[in-house]
């Protein structure tokens, strides 16, 4: 085995870092990214990448504009729009997404700590989330760690952990499309979007799960494996569901069909109540591999990885 140090680099306007290792930026994280407001702006990683360079996300792709890379929102909140986009509502012409002046954004607030050891980067983030109302709703401390980095195995793991505080006033209700009346739509939380190329590759997951079945299932974790356009080769991209404090449990949304994403979603079909003063605890984990693989090669590597 070969473990490889990672490195941060800050860039001078204050907006964004770069995390490191093997010769290759993995990581980009905007946390004072320049998005419209009906994109309802937050921090993301992207670019992405495998340890030898290879793209494994995508930015702002032609069918939703509000995808990049990899990011954490909320769809429903309170009738707000945290996610970017139109809104679903039941009944509206067409599949039910409108147009609504409801985006909600988060704000960078400070960096609360980072930790550099050379065989790890942790960073913990404080940011507002404010609704459109121009209120604050919601007092978010996330905590981003890179870490394993292997050039033997080609690998390396993005662990996320985010405690979401209601200071509002009220109750907040935290929601997706499903919760709100469509079937399979329960999108919402950690959410990342695959490269246009892997549009239709090979979704595996916990408990014998693949393909579209993966959909609204509940398992320890998911993947997919798909090839590169430009360059030869492919990679797999794997997620842990990790945990949460919510009464309701963690489900995938996870497909290939139409795009490639993969999302551990707190409220899949169920959704949550956080009264004021409460906070909600996620923890979640992804793993770059910089090849494809398939079911039998995969458990093991998912066994060793889990959290």
């Amino acid at each position: 085995m070969s473990d490889t140090h990672f490195r941060i680099d800050h860039d001078d306007a204050g907006s964004k870092f770069v995390v490191s290792a093997a010769g290759s930026d993995l990581a980009t994280y905007v946390y004072r990214p320049e998005t419209p407001l009906e994109e309802s702006p937050k921090p993301y990683l992207y670019p992405l990448k495998t340890l030898s360079g290879a793209p494994v996300g995508v930015y702002r792709p032609w069918d939703h504009r509000w995808h990049k890379g990899l990011q954490t929102t909320w769809s429903h909140l309170s009738g707000d729009n945290f996610w970017g986009g139109p809104t679903f509502e039941p009944g509206a012409p067409g599949h039910g997404y409108v147009w609504r002046d409801n985006h909600g954004r988060q704000v960078h607030r400070a960096f609360d700590r980072q930790d550099i050891s050379g065989s790890e980067v942790s960073v913990a983030e404080v940011l507002d989330w404010v609704a459109s109302s121009d209120e604050v709703w919601i007092d978010e401390t996330r905590t981003l760690r890179f870490h394993s980095a292997d050039t033997d195995e080609g690998v390396w793991a993005l662990d996320f952990t985010t405690d979401l505080a209601n200071v509002h006033q009220q109750p907040l209700e935290l929601g997706s499309p499903t919760t709100h009346g469509r079937a399979n739509a329960g999108y919402t939380g950690l959410f990342w979007r695959g490269p246009r190329a892997w549009t239709g590759a090979d979704v595996i997951a916990d408990g014998g799960q693949e393909s579209d079945a993966v959909m609204g299932t509940q398992g320890a974790w998911a993947a997919i494996t798909g090839e590169h356009d430009e360059i030869d080769g492919g990679a797999t991209v794997l997620a842990h569901a990790g945990t949460t404090t919510a009464a309701v449990p963690l489900k995938w949304f996870a497909r290939s069909s139409a795009f490639a994403c993969l999302n551990p979603s707190p409220p899949f079909d169920t959704e949550i109540k956080l009264d004021p003063g409460e906070t909600l605890h996620l923890s979640h984990r992804f793993v770059f591999l910089d090849r494809k693989v398939d079911r039998r090669e995969l458990e093991p590597i998912a066994e060793r990885f889990a959290p």
